[in-house]
């Protein structure tokens, strides 16, 4: 109790945010309620469509703090640093997780005590590809793409992995999560040595189980909503065809505005591939085509905004900036081979 009081006190900015995004929204409605009611219904939707994918890391993430998995999990990531960037990596670019499953299943694991390294490499690596998305890149854009994608996946895992590992002794890199009240109850339940797989048989278990998911299914909603509002706003700004004036095959500066301007319109893994071929078509480079691809898995402006109330400012910058120049140098290595 204490330190959940201790907790209240030291992080407020979460119910001022709460509030002041619920302000905004009532302002919105009364100044553009057309516009509001189309947000509105572009969250819902959005949130419905995820859900599939959502609720089973939720209940993942819960079983495995519940279970005592956890302590099983940090054990095993807690080896030879390098070792286990690369399995993460690995494991990433083949685990059918898209970046708003990974946000519960990696928030748990940093809570449980693994090194952020790792987890930067799955958080990396895990939202571009999965066997699924290969065979469908492979039939809508060609192999080339969808082999280079798998490619520029495990390899953006093992360079944030790899770099992260150098901060690895870094107070803020051992201590990633914010101290706020959305992660402040993640992990909270006591684990046993041994572990129970069968959490449901037992009433204790029940309990703590039901408290995860709660606490991780709070914490999924509250920083998806605002995040699925900016994407349609930006969507609604942004028409997709204008950049094909900017990353054209000849303009040297097609990469990055790929990564920069490119990320903010991207749909999702399977709509961004027809539009990808829709801008290859308007004169889109190949290698702005790759670091679009990339780019919208790891720096999408949900898929920031997600994060951003988990991780603490300087994990945050460095997943940005490792997520930016890994999407730019996927694209330019991409444009070399082709």
């Amino acid at each position: 109790m204490d330190n959940d009081v201790a907790l209240a006190r030291k992080t407020p900015t979460v119910k001022w945010v709460i509030i002041a995004t619920a302000f905004l929204i009532i302002a919105l409605f009364i100044a553009f309620p057309a516009k509001a009611q189309e947000t509105l219904a572009f969250v819902l939707i959005s949130l419905l469509q995820v859900s599939p994918l959502v609720i089973p890391g939720i209940l993942i993430a819960a079983w495995v703090s519940a279970s005592g998995a956890s302590n099983r999990i940090a054990e095993l990531f807690n080896g030879n640093l390098l070792k286990t960037v690369f399995a993460a990596s690995m494991i990433g670019a083949v685990t059918p997780v898209c970046g708003v499953t990974v946000l519960p299943l990696m928030a748990g694991r940093l809570v449980a005590g693994v090194p952020l390294a790792p987890i930067m490499a799955f958080w990396l690596s895990s939202p571009i590809t999965d066997p699924a998305m290969l065979a469908t890149t492979a039939a809508t854009l060609g192999m080339s793409f969808a082999v280079g994608k798998t490619l520029a996946a495990m390899g953006l895992g093992m360079f944030g992995g790899g770099i992260t590992a150098l901060f690895s002794k870094r107070p803020w890199a051992l201590n990633a999560l914010r101290n706020n009240t959305l992660v402040g109850n993640l992990g909270q339940v006591c684990h046993a040595e041994n572990v129970t797989w069968a959490v449901w048989r037992s009433p204790e278990h029940r309990r703590q189980f039901m408290a995860e998911f709660t606490a991780v299914s709070r914490l999924v909603l509250i920083c998806l909503t605002p995040a699925f509002a900016a994407e349609f706003v930006l969507k609604d700004l942004l028409e997709p065809e204008a950049l094909s004036a900017y990353v054209g095959a000849d303009v040297w500066w097609s990469i990055p505005v790929a990564v920069f301007v490119g990320a903010p319109v991207y749909l999702d893994g399977y709509a961004a591939l027809p539009l990808t071929r829709s801008l290859l078509d308007h004169g889109m480079s190949s290698g702005a085509a790759m670091a679009f691809l990339v780019s919208g898995g790891v720096v999408s402006i949900w898929g920031a905004m997600a994060i951003f109330p988990v991780l603490k400012m300087k994990p945050f910058l460095l997943y940005l900036s490792l997520a930016t120049t890994g999407s730019m140098a996927s694209g330019w290595i991409f444009e070399l081979t082709r």
